[in-house]
């Protein structure tokens, strides 16, 4: 890895420190050529720090520690990409990033969709409003009839997915699929739990195999 410290007169480059799991930006520092050194010797990210103008690494006071998991160069060569492990919260305000977010998993789309599905168990259960004259919701009406007929409908969704795996129409089986990560969805809520559970759960297991 060629980095080019010579670009900047005091010969820093920045650093994004990223969580290697979550992929949520932490933070961002500067590195100079020792601390990037010190940085794989250790696998613990140092940095230079402008402020006390020498090497600083993260967490010596605190003992919030970075650990290394990778590093990658931009195209440029003059900016670094750094997945890391933290070690409690990164900010020194004491917040998970430096932009006071809260460091979880985000899956986008179905992160999303997960709100919405929250807001409806939220207006089943009387815990959010609901329009006036409006009637309830699909996914508020389940929730209403409680966790019996939510896990039927996950089996219904789940046998249909099963046929239309068996056919070759790829439009139908996609439909009957995204019907069962839906009603799944509903199921994981239902029982008090959310994708970001079952995630863990998978971890566990990965670093047992």
């Amino acid at each position: 890895m060629k980095i080019d410290f010579t670009k900047n007169s005091d010969r820093l480059v920045p650093a994004i420190i990223q969580d290697a799991n979550t992929k949520n930006v932490l933070m961002l520092g500067y590195m100079n050529e020792e601390a990037y050194q010190k940085t794989l010797d250790t696998k613990t990210v140092t940095f230079f720090s402008r402020t006390k103008n020498r090497l600083w690494t993260k967490g010596e006071e605190s003992g919030n520690f970075l650990k290394l998991i990778n590093i990658q160069l931009d195209c440029d060569q003059d900016t670094l990409l750094i997945s890391v492990d933290p070690i409690g919260p990164t900010c020194h305000k004491g917040t998970d990033t430096c932009w006071g977010q809260e460091n979880v998993q985000d899956f986008g789309f179905i992160s999303g969709l997960e709100e919405i599905i929250q807001n409806r168990k939220n207006q089943a259960e009387g815990k959010a409003p609901i329009e006036e004259g409006a009637k309830p919701s699909y996914v508020s009406s389940l929730f209403q009839k409680g966790i019996n007929k939510v896990a039927q409908k996950v089996g219904e969704e789940a046998v249909e997915v099963v046929i239309e795996a068996k056919d070759n129409n790829d439009g139908l089986f996609l439909d009957e699929s995204a019907d069962l990560l839906f009603h799944y969805l509903i199921l994981l809520q239902a029982k008090g739990f959310k994708l970001n559970d079952i995630v863990e759960v998978l971890k566990t297991r990965q670093k047992k195999s």
